[in-house]
């Protein structure tokens, strides 16, 4: 595509230009246009080469979207999804020349624009919605939106560079992999991530067990080095999102385990805490390891927003735990961040660090945060409260809603999710539909009980779902295949793409409510509000992202006061993000 045809101002309009030979599904195929659902790929052109293009292909343009070529108004962006049908599903297939961008249709007055990915159709199709004055007929859904009604501020959305995830990326050529980070992190070629968490030292995902000071007894820290994985490995990395984010993502670090020295049980593994008690030598140099963390990082230009005191401490109360871990009760932790973590930070000019406590499962809440947080000497020193997703399906969102009340000054942010963790359904399910469902739905209800922001766990693993050196496998969003310099955006992506590409931090959560019918035909919706000044464009937006698990089609109309009603059929088992300006009037 020509330069010219990036900045046409006649305007962009997307159609089918070309046929090929997908290696992957055996057959020549023609990409389909962004609301014509029964093809495989698309191709965007602009208005000028529109001709030509029809002239080039003759009778293999379809109807469908030689209907389209008229029509529809789009933005110039890179083709869809190349897809590759697996045993599970599909995926989409990137390597070093090509990769799927979203689609994102200009926003205008009084018109839904709706991107849906659903199991039968595929991912991230767009197409667009006229608002109108009519109500909809009795029995329909409707999602009502209060866009002057406001809740907490998004923070943003990221994933985990660890060591595994590093290696994997790494395995892919230069293009490539400046492919895989675009996709994250780019907000215009990507899902825009704006979030990273980095394990301190090693963890399950990494290849050994390791700490950054494995001399006995250096309470001084004399020996105190990052890893070759932090410095070949996950700072290129981090480096890249950067460069594709357009600036500084929010970094958070997260301990597994103190060196195993510094431990009751001499292992980084296993049922362990930290010798002494809190104020003594060996917390106090724990809580220094923290701050030569920050310093090490921050020489390769490196800042980091925020941290948490431990990753899932409760771990490190099992017997024969199988990787690292370190226990802390939530007394324990309560007197390390006000005795020696919270000082020694502020001490040495990283006060301004946002500290989490908890970074564990939810079910812990509210009891966790209370114990500590009531605590003024320690509650002056934390910002937030990590959650893990792990055991949602058995907590309550009663514990986050409660938690939020008796803080409302301390954020709540999910820290860890992954799939593939449980003993019935291990490791990657290349393609699972299912998978990029349970991602939706625990997205959706963080949010609408005052999370702030959601982090997935690695960024990328191997069709095993490691390295893991405790062969404790997962699943990613990304899978990486070095043999073929490809990889594959599974299901799990384009979910977390339907809440990361389009609702910018800074956005604030609106009330938005289904009516009542049905509440029980496993439909979900969230509702956030975009002001003007972030947005970059001349009026405020409004996203609402919607889930579908049913077995059959839903018609589902959004209706906000401000510009009417918007009916859209939600396919069976789909996301769907909607958005759209609001009027001046309506500006809050």
């Amino acid at each position: 595509m020509s330069q010219d045809c990036r900045g046409d101002s006649l305007g962009f309009i997307a159609t089918t230009v070309t046929t090929f030979a997908d290696p992957i599904l055996h057959r020549t195929s023609v990409q389909s246009v962004p609301g014509v659902r029964d093809q495989d790929f698309c191709i965007p052109l602009c208005a000028k080469e529109v001709f030509l293009a029809i002239m080039q292909i003759g009778s293999l343009l379809p109807l469908a979207c030689a209907a389209v070529v008229l029509s529809a108004a789009m933005p110039c962006r890179a083709g869809s999804c190349k897809r590759l049908k697996t045993a599970d599903g599909f995926v989409c297939v990137c390597n070093a020349t090509y990769c799927d961008a979203l689609p994102v249709p200009a926003l205008r007055q009084h018109v839904a624009t709706v991107v849906e990915s659903s199991e039968a159709m595929g991912v991230m199709q767009a197409s667009q919605v006229a608002f109108n004055a009519s109500a909809p007929a009795e029995g329909t859904a409707v999602i009502s939106i209060q866009s002057s009604v406001h809740y907490q501020e998004l923070l943003g959305f990221g994933g985990a560079f660890t060591d595994a995830a590093a290696m994997n990326i790494l395995t892919l050529s230069g293009a490539a992999r400046e492919r895989l980070m675009q996709a994250y992190y780019s907000r215009t070629e990507g899902i825009g991530y704006t979030v990273g968490r980095v394990p301190m030292a090693s963890c399950d995902f990494s290849t050994h067990e390791y700490s950054y000071d494995d001399s006995p007894s250096d309470f001084a820290l004399v020996n105190f080095s990052l890893a070759a994985e932090d410095v070949a490995m996950k700072i290129p990395l981090i480096q890249l999102a950067h460069k594709y984010a357009g600036k500084p993502i929010r970094l958070f670090g997260s301990p597994w385990s103190a060196p195993a020295w510094m431990k009751t049980n001499d292992n980084m593994s296993g049922r362990g805490w930290l010798k002494g008690v809190a104020g003594d030598k060996y917390h106090k140099t724990w809580a220094m390891y923290f701050v030569r963390f920050l310093q090490e990082y921050g020489k390769h230009n490196l800042t980091f927003w925020g941290l948490t005191v431990q990753n899932e401490p409760a771990d490190g109360y099992i017997p024969f735990f199988p990787f690292q871990c370190m226990y802390y009760s939530a007394e324990m932790e309560r007197d390390f961040v006000k005795m020696d973590l919270g000082p020694t930070l502020a001490a040495n000019g990283f006060g301004d660090v946002k500290l989490m406590i908890l970074d564990d499962q939810r079910v812990f809440l509210p009891s966790f945060a209370q114990t500590v947080l009531s605590d003024e000497d320690a509650a002056k020193y934390v910002s937030g409260i990590a959650v893990h997703w792990y055991v949602d399906v058995v907590a309550s969102t009663s514990d986050l809603d409660e938690t939020h009340k008796s803080f409302p000054d301390k954020f709540i942010l999910a820290t860890e999710a992954c799939q593939g963790s449980q003993p019935t359904e291990h490791g990657v399910h290349l393609g699972s539909w299912s998978r990029a469902e349970s991602y939706a739905h625990d997205i959706m209800t963080d949010l609408n009980h005052w999370v702030v922001g959601w982090t997935d766990w690695n960024l990328a693993l191997n069709a095993t779902g490691g390295p893991n050196w405790s062969k404790n496998f997962v699943d990613s969003p990304i899978i990486v295949n070095p043999g073929k310099d490809e990889f594959y955006k599974q299901p799990m992506y384009y979910a977390l793409g339907h809440f990361s590409a389009f609702i910018l931090p800074g956005s604030v959560r609106v009330h938005s409510e289904l009516s009542e019918p049905f509440l029980t035909l496993d439909l979900e919706s969230v509702s956030f509000l975009t002001p003007a000044s972030l947005s970059g464009l001349p009026h405020s937006i409004i996203t609402t992202v919607i889930l579908n698990k049913h077995d059959s089609a839903q018609t589902v109309v959004i209706h906000d006061p401000a510009v009417g009603y918007a009916e859209h059929k939600v396919q069976a088992h789909s996301i769907i993000t909607v958005q759209y300006p609001l009027p001046d009037a309506a500006e809050s």
